[in-house]
């Protein structure tokens, strides 16, 4: 039977590291992830306020077949620049794209990423004209490792999820023939993890071994179709998002990493409600990291590897709330 990697995270996807980076007085973060090799990758965006960068680059239509890194940041549109830092620290160690290999004509590296807005948490902003996230960038970057944080972490230090404290979580399974799937996620919702009324979470049919406090609902909940309980009252344009990168270890073609991308926005569905909306920038990268080839018939392969990734990504929403810790007035689930 599928069971989680020995670290229940997105680094037990071979060939890869993740690296976190947090600003504790400004209360945000960044994440990156690197491959250890280009990586094929997709993307889906369905939120409705999203804050992207080099995203057009992974349509299968075009030029780039292969990113070097991904990053998850806070900072709404000033966090886009934790790229930066990435992109100077890799090109510095010569990796990257190369469409003309001549001497003195850098490598320029692929660096897609996605940001989420923690400017109204409560955190010192007063950064004037010098905002903190190309150095996030880059110490996130020398920072990586297999071992993911969870919880006040990353691009998840500063991240709300609806009327409790977000954060950032992984989770991750290796199938019975030997694949491993994974996510991460940097939850920053509109809307709540949790059911109406209840401690438990949207995600609770999906948990593995207690990893997310084995709470579970009463059996007399019901759901009224406009009741929103646990979410943000008042929402503000692009203030809510959650970030999220699947991955799996099998070798996929950019057309296919975009359906493992929109199969496992899926997960997000399950994991918070309401989910995708105007207010929420919510996107999902796919990696793919080649350490084997994908079994025949590709197409069954790729639905399986679809749904595991959205089974993660339900899961790692939860746990990065779960592991959450009350921060600015900003109350945790664990201290709800």
């Amino acid at each position: 039977m599928a069971r989680p990697g020995p670290y229940n995270s997105l680094g037990d996807v071979a060939g890869l590291s993740i690296g976190c980076a947090e600003d504790e007085a400004a209360l945000t973060g960044v994440t990156v992830i690197v491959p250890d090799q280009r990586a094929v990758a997709g993307v889906d965006v369905r939120g409705g306020g999203p804050g992207t960068r080099e995203t057009d680059a992974l349509a299968p239509e075009n030029l780039v077949d292969a990113i070097d890194a991904l990053v998850l940041s806070g900072g709404s549109v000033y966090g886009l620049a934790a790229a930066d830092g990435v992109v100077a620290a890799m090109g510095a160690e010569g990796r990257g794209f190369g469409l003309v290999d001549l001497p003195g004509v850098p490598r320029s590296p692929v660096v897609p990423a996605a940001i989420l807005y923690d400017l109204a948490n409560g955190g010192d902003k007063a950064w004037g004209d010098a905002p903190p996230y190309a150095a996030l960038g880059r110490r996130a970057y020398g920072a990586r490792a297999r071992s993911v944080p969870l919880g006040n972490a990353g691009a998840g230090m500063g991240a709300l999820a609806g009327k409790l404290k977000g954060g950032q979580g992984t989770a991750s399974m290796v199938t019975a023939d030997g694949f491993t799937v994974a996510a991460l996620a940097c939850v920053n919702c509109w809307g709540s993890s949790t059911m109406l009324g209840s401690r438990a979470f949207w995600a609770w049919p999906f948990e593995v071994d207690g990893e997310f406090g084995g709470v579970r609902p009463d059996p007399a909940i019901s759901v009224g179709a406009e009741d929103w309980d646990g979410a943000k009252l008042n929402p503000q344009p692009r203030a809510n998002t959650t970030i999220a990168c699947v991955a799996v270890d099998a070798a996929l073609t950019p057309a296919e990493a975009k359906r493992v991308a929109q199969m496992a926005s899926a997960g997000l569905a399950r994991a918070i409600r309401p989910v995708f909306a105007p207010f929420d920038g919510d996107v999902v990268f796919a990696l793919s990291t080649a350490q084997r080839p994908a079994p025949e018939p590709r197409s069954l392969a790729l639905a399986r590897f679809g749904a595991l990734a959205a089974d993660c990504l339900t899961r790692a929403v939860a746990r990065g709330v779960w592991a959450a810790a009350s921060l600015a007035g900003h109350k945790a689930w664990r201290d709800a």
